[in-house]
Formats: structure tokens, C-alpha cells, sequence
């Protein structure tokens, strides 16, 4: 029975409000950096957009301070992540068990490494859902998640009040 009860929370109180002017820039950010992955993949023909790049925009440009959020965290999350789905599909099995064995293990190598970054852990669905060669660890991973990150510091640090990164 404790255990039921532990679903109804644990009483905390919601977060505070936040301020409008930062809702915008955080919706600045975000439009911003998948406009230039956006654009870079319709101009140069080559796929630059990977769906879990919406996510990594929340974290980026919304709490760039988190340790997810961090330069280090997002490309090398997003590596990681993606290199571990391509090795399983590619040389363990296309199954569904492989597809949940490869993110588990994405999960891992993310802790162990210190890289942790939530939307990341879609990568290796994502790689399965589309078959992806291993050039999809380059375009769209790699080159799209260099561009976030040089996004968000050119882009965060004209904030007044916010410094990116923390560390790298």
C-alpha cells in the first residue's frame, strides 16, 4: 500500500511563474537555431534536423544552466547516443529488444561519461525507426548539434543576466 500512495506526489509546491520576457526568449532561441538547421539542410540538400533537437532546444534555451544543457551534453549526448543505436541495429539485430537494449545502453554510456542529455535518449529509437546508415551520426547528429551549441552562445550570452556555458 506505501507504495500506491507514493503515486499521489509528494506535496511539493509548483515552480514559480516564469517571467514573459523569458518564455520569449526562450521561443527566440529556439526558433532561431532550428532556422539555421532548417535552412542549412533546404540549402545545402543534406539532412541536418534530428527530431530530438526540439527537445535539446527546451533545455538550451529555456534552462541553460542545467547540466543537460551544456556544450559537452548535447554533442557528445547526442553521439554517444546515436553511434550506440546505429552499432545495434547495424551488427546486433533490427528487433525490438535491440532497439530497447541500444537505448539502455545509451543510457549508460551517457552516465558513465558524464554526458547525460535527456532528448538524446530518443536517438537510438530514431536511428531504428529509420533505418539510418552511419552517416547519420555526422548529418544530421553531429553537425546539427555543433550548430545548437554555437547557436547558444552567441545567441545566450547577449542575455544580460546569463552566461553560457557553465563548463564545457
Amino acid at each position: 500500500m506505501n507504495y500506491i500512495k507514493k503515486f499521489k506526489g509528494q506535496g511539493v509546491a509548483l515552480p514559480d511563474s516564469t517571467h514573459v520576457k523569458e518564455v520569449l526568449f526562450a521561443f527566440i532561441g529556439g526558433f532561431i537555431a532550428i532556422s539555421i538547421i532548417g535552412y542549412m539542410t533546404k540549402s545545402f540538400d543534406n539532412l541536418l534536423v534530428l527530431g530530438s533537437f526540439g527537445a535539446s532546444c527546451v533545455l538550451i534555451f529555456a534552462y541553460d544552466k542545467s547540466p543537460f544543457s551544456q556544450p559537452r551534453n548535447v554533442i557528445f549526448g547526442h553521439l554517444i547516443a546515436t553511434f550506440i543505436g546505429l552499432f545495434f541495429f547495424h551488427f546486433i539485430s533490427q528487433e525490438w529488444w535491440s532497439m530497447a537494449l541500444a537505448l539502455a545502453t545509451a543510457i549508460s554510456a551517457m552516465i558513465l561519461t558524464k554526458t547525460v542529455h535527456p532528448p538524446a535518449g530518443s536517438n537510438p529509437l530514431i536511428v531504428f525507426l529509420l533505418a539510418a546508415n552511419w552517416d547519420y551520426l555526422i548529418f544530421p547528429t553531429l553537425i546539427g548539434s555543433i550548430i545548437l551549441v554555437v547557436t547558444a552562445l552567441f545567441y545566450i550570452n547577449l542575455h544580460k543576466n546569463r552566461n553560457y556555458p557553465q563548463y564545457w
